[in-house]
């Protein structure tokens, strides 16, 4: 069994890939797995660093600011094309499996132009334009989301399983990660990031958020900048003269590459709301608030995280209205509430996907015939 996963770009995109991978080589542990991604995204650290091979081919997105920019969109575009041919020549898969992101369109639609199986997974209510494009020639399109089967114009093909999570997340123990992260029982650990890439705003909050809870000994904040913004928050918390590191109870990362650890530790989350984000969240049972990128296709992070809040899991403030007092309220409300906590625990917990990379392996057909 040969298999080729791709997409990328975002942590979203390339997440699911990698649980769906662990859970075909969980199956058949004797399976080739090849990852293809885009030389410029996230994929090319993190899918070595979750131990599978890659190989990258030069695509990017269309720059709609800037059109001449284009030009060196499709001079790579007709490069990506041909290197995934070879690709596909050489891997000879049996099956390939999309995750979305403008990685994955070369792959998948060279895959179809060589009658090679394909399959694409959607994470979000409201899908993204590479895999509405692709959907015409797969075999079957899983949504994270049934939602978003309203986008698409082939329903006949579409299975709503969820979005898939690494069993990382499922089996992470609170106890185990508080002591590896060296965090007390009864500290009050707040984490906040804004997806792989950051979120200026979110950051932003997080300064007043640290600026007030700084040198309190039960509690501990954590927050992962994204790259580009993490030397310009540590010149600001400088400033603030806010400490940081080993002798504060206030940590600042970059990235957060074992976010299952983390997530485990964690009392109360804030974050964005992408799919994965949400899943993630979910299968750890932790409180959230939600603060959703406005600058998203068709809204899709406020509509993920109102399936969790409606059902009493998080709490959604949308950008516009984020402010740095009111938020810090809520916190310390939550805080001092544990009951409100807990209930909110159980309840996000009630929306975590069961197991959406099990019920992809159960819908491809190319696996079903090895098993028999």
């Amino acid at each position: 069994m040969k298999v080729i996963m791709t997409g990328g770009g975002t942590g979203g995109h390339i997440y699911p890939a990698i649980a769906i991978a662990d859970e075909i080589k969980r199956r058949f542990p004797d399976a080739e797995i090849l990852f293809v991604g885009a030389q410029r995204g996230l994929e090319k650290k993190l899918v070595p660093d979750n131990g599978y091979p890659i190989r990258l081919i030069p695509v990017q997105g269309f720059n709609r600011k800037k059109p001449l920019k284009n030009i060196e969109v499709l001079r790579d575009l007709q490069k990506g094309n041909k290197l995934s041919r070879q690709i596909l020549a050489e891997f000879q898969p049996d099956v390939v499996i999309g995750t979305g992101g403008y990685a994955s369109a070369p792959l998948v639609k060279m895959a179809q132009k060589m009658k090679i199986p394909t399959y694409i997974h959607e994470q979000n209510a409201f899908p993204g334009v590479t895999n509405k494009m692709l959907e015409k020639h797969v075999n079957n399109v899983f949504l994270g989301f049934e939602e978003g089967s309203a986008y698409f114009k082939h329903p006949e093909k579409h299975i709503t399983v969820g979005n898939p999570v690494r069993k990382s997340f499922y089996e992470m123990d609170r106890e185990q990660a508080r002591k590896d992260l060296g965090f007390a029982e009864d500290d009050f650990v707040l984490l906040a990031f804004g997806g792989s890439q950051g979120a200026g705003r979110i950051n932003q909050a997080m300064i007043s958020v640290m600026e007030a809870f700084q040198g309190k000994p039960d509690m501990k904040v954590c927050l992962a900048t994204g790259k580009f913004y993490y030397d310009a928050i540590c010149s600001e918390l400088k400033e603030k003269n806010i400490k940081t590191g080993k002798d504060s109870n206030i940590k600042i990362m970059e990235y957060i590459s074992d976010m299952n650890r983390y997530l485990a530790a964690a009392d109360l989350v804030i974050s964005r709301s992408g799919a994965i984000t949400v899943a993630e969240v979910t299968v750890c049972g932790k409180a959230a608030i939600f603060i959703p990128s406005p600058h998203v296709t068709g809204n899709h992070q406020y509509f993920n995280a109102k399936a969790v809040a409606e059902k009493g899991g998080a709490i959604v403030i949308e950008e516009k209205d984020l402010d740095h007092e009111k938020l810090i309220a809520k916190i310390l409300q939550l805080k001092e509430d544990p009951a409100i906590l807990q209930d909110m625990e159980a309840k996000s917990l009630q929306c975590a996907p069961k197991d959406a990379a099990g019920m992809i392996c159960d819908n491809i057909g190319e696996f079903q015939k090895v098993e028999k």
